[in-house]
């Protein structure tokens, strides 16, 4: 009997997008964005995340990714449950901007989600191959299911890829909705050269850089990033130079370890389980 291949499967948009490794560097720039907001940010500093182990919420981000789309559907629903509950008690005034920060609100939801999806794209789009707005949009729709176990509200989810990405634009230029905050330069720290896991440490300065400069201006001016011709130049070289070698890369260091995991489950495996893990 052939294993579950979970909400999505091997043929779809979930699948295509998220198994490439090089989709991984976009999250690292999502969690600067996520950080940008302060209402985030004051939830992840209720957690004290970034103080304890520096890459608890940007690992926690990604094995919840990695869960939903290549997890069985039961090992997708315990993710999704287990990260919801841990939002039940994310709540609280924040200190710096004076609003109210809820793990379980349904803007704030959607804001993390939207910058993962629109950041695993646009790296898709620089390191692989360009996507036609049909396949963009057949990502975004598959994604909505996967908002949807994290308890985002459909209704305010655009439609679009496209239109997701122009919320978060419009958002983001609002007077005050992103700040500098102290959590913001934690995680500008940890993502421009803190502790970094040994297995990555070698590609680490490379995904810092890419993450840094392929920010939108609202958030480059959080963070203090100057734009320069010459750094154009070298990511805009590097980032075709990747381009250009991937597709001669064996599996191992072109598909994250959760997509080769999956892949062998449903070759009649039924006892390989998907590790719980985001791994480069």
């Amino acid at each position: 009997m052939i294993s579950d291949p979970g909400y999505f499967g091997p043929n779809s948009m979930m699948w295509r997008v998220n198994k490439e490794i090089t989709v991984l560097f976009g999250g690292a720039r999502a969690l600067l964005m996520h950080a940008a907001h302060p209402l985030i940010a004051a939830g992840a500093r209720q957690t004290s995340f970034y103080q304890r182990d520096p890459w608890k919420r940007l690992i926690r981000t990604l094995s919840l990714q990695n869960s939903l789309t290549f997890g069985t559907k039961q090992e997708a629903d315990e993710s999704a449950n287990r990260i919801n509950k841990l939002h039940e008690v994310i709540k609280g005034k924040d200190e710096v901007s004076g609003g109210i920060y809820d793990a379980l609100d349904h803007e704030q939801l959607l804001w993390v989600h939207a910058c993962l999806q629109i950041s695993s794209i646009y790296f898709y789009e620089l390191t692989v191959k360009k996507l036609t707005d049909e396949e963009k949009n057949q990502y975004h729709i598959e994604n909505i299911k996967a908002a949807e176990m994290c308890l985002v509200d459909r209704s305010i989810i655009p439609e679009t890829h496209d239109g997701l990405k122009e919320w978060v634009i419009e958002k983001s230029r609002k007077k005050n909705y992103l700040m500098t905050t102290d959590v913001a330069e934690d995680v500008k720290d940890i993502i421009g050269g803190g502790p970094v896991p040994g297995h990555i440490k070698p590609i680490w300065p490379f995904i810092a850089f890419t993450a840094f400069n392929t920010l939108p201006p609202e958030f480059k001016k959080i963070y203090g990033i100057q734009e320069s011709k010459t750094k154009n130049l070298i990511l805009a070289f590097n980032l075709k130079f990747l381009k250009i070698t991937r597709p001669f890369l064996p599996p191992f260091f072109r598909l994250i370890a959760p997509a080769r995991w999956a892949k062998q489950r449903l070759k009649n495996k039924p006892n390989l389980k998907f590790k719980d893990k985001a791994k480069f």
